[in-house]
């Protein structure tokens, strides 16, 4: 054997083997045996912009005190048992702790952006940190683009919130972009046709468009807008917009919701049965704590607000997929940009912190177990799995049948779906 080649031999088999443990990620991605992937068809992806606090939902810890001198670090609120022997949660998520058999809170997730609330938002969205000119998908366009929508009548990938950049398709161009209302009451905007413009005059319309489209290269960006702009024409209409028509279910179930970030999860449930392939749902745009979950300072005073809130949804939308017999092929994913420290700031709330935070996966046809890593007792550090983001981006593609060693195309480089991301074994098992 040639010497660069058995170089190249034994670093495979090291890789491998784990023996090189300061590899670069890639290659230690590269070095592994094929994930297993999963048969979800859909995710949901609940996004608690501004930071939860895991010490104070889904990794309690021994109880603090902010009327201590000094405040003494720990949870804000009591931890209780759930369904799943040994995996506690804080008293507010007391709905949601009845169905941890459904659900694995990953409590070792970790990054190194900790100090602007964008970096870190874009950054769990894409799995990237920023880099030169490039701008990376989101994953809900990596998705979009991967699978496609279960039906073609409607989008692959839609957004129930503000959009923004982190949130958008990068360098697979807007074909793959995200389709988004703010307002449940009144669906996506632009997707209603005048009373006076019926599908043939719409037609017509296009007709006369197209030749001027036509002047544009293939690969130009008018080109890529017009991809766009086809896709929102051809969905224009009663049959699209008829799925936005929450006043059709069952009183009682929109009240088992709860109020506005409940209905949108409603509406979630209501686009995986459309055949929308990634829901991002938004929580809490009109800051009902005063702060969302960004809990610096007062914030901390009224987060319970927030966690019963996010308790009341997440529950009733795990048990209506169920009912619906969605839940196995449903991933709900329950992310936020980094978690908070168990010690208190100078006005009893809590900065932030990526060295170990949580994010939840439930449904999916997961193996799961209640809970996936190990803090130390004020879950500032991974103790046992730790996870990055890379990782759970890949546990989310693998879930998603989605082989998360795919690489995509930047024009004609290569970029790997995700940045070395390894998928969390026993989820998968």
């Amino acid at each position: 054997m040639k010497p660069s080649l058995a170089r190249r031999h034994f670093l495979k088999m090291a890789l491998a083997a784990g023996a090189l443990p300061g590899a670069p990620r890639s290659l230690r991605a590269a070095a592994l045996p094929p994930a297993r992937l999963g048969k979800a068809e859909h995710c949901i992806f609940i996004w608690l912009g501004g930071g939860m606090a895991q010490v104070d939902t889904f990794d309690p810890k021994t109880m603090g005190n902010t009327k201590a001198k000094p405040f003494l670090a720990g949870s804000y609120y009591q931890a209780i048992d759930t369904s799943v022997p040994g995996i506690k949660v804080t008293e507010h998520l007391a709905r949601t702790a009845r169905l941890m058999e459904h659900v694995t809170v990953v409590r070792t997730v970790n990054h190194r952006v900790v100090d602007e609330h964008a970096f870190a938002t874009n950054l769990v969205h894409t799995g990237r940190m920023i880099s030169g000119n490039v701008v990376y998908p989101s994953i809900g366009s990596i998705v979009a683009q991967q699978r496609g929508a279960a039906n073609p009548e409607v989008p692959a990938y839609m957004l129930i919130g503000l959009p923004n950049v982190s949130r958008g398709p990068g360098f697979l161009g807007a074909q793959h972009g995200f389709v988004y209302l703010v307002d449940t009451n009144s669906g996506p905007a632009g997707f209603t046709r005048p009373e006076d413009v019926g599908p043939d005059r719409a037609a017509r319309r296009l007709s006369l468009l197209e030749p001027l489209q036509n002047r544009f290269p293939a690969d130009s960006i008018p080109s890529d807008y017009r991809a766009a702009q086809t896709e929102a024409l051809r969905l224009a209409g009663p049959d699209f917009m008829r799925h936005f028509q929450l006043g059709t279910e069952p009183g009682s179930l929109r009240q088992r919701y709860g109020g506005e970030f409940g209905q949108r999860c409603l509406l979630a449930r209501r686009l995986v049965q459309s055949g929308v392939r990634f829901i991002e749902v938004s929580h809490n745009l009109n800051f009902i704590n005063g702060t969302g979950w960004d809990t610096h300072n007062a914030g901390q005073l009224q987060q319970h607000v927030l966690i019963k809130e996010l308790d009341t949804a997440l529950s009733a939308l795990i048990e209506d997929l169920e009912k619906q017999r969605l839940l196995d092929k449903t991933l709900v994913v329950v992310a936020t940009e980094f978690g908070r420290p168990a010690a208190f700031d100078s006005g009893g709330g809590r900065g932030h912190q990526g060295t170990a935070f949580s994010l939840v996966l439930a449904g999916g046809g997961l193996k799961h177990s209640g809970a996936y890593g190990v803090t130390d007792e004020l879950s500032k550090t991974a103790l046992e799995n730790p996870v990055s983001i890379p990782d759970f981006h890949a546990t989310i593609h693998a879930a998603m049948g989605i082989d998360p060693h795919t690489e995509l195309l930047d024009g004609s480089r290569p970029v790997p779906i995700t940045d070395g991301g390894v998928p969390i074994a026993s989820l998968l098992a």
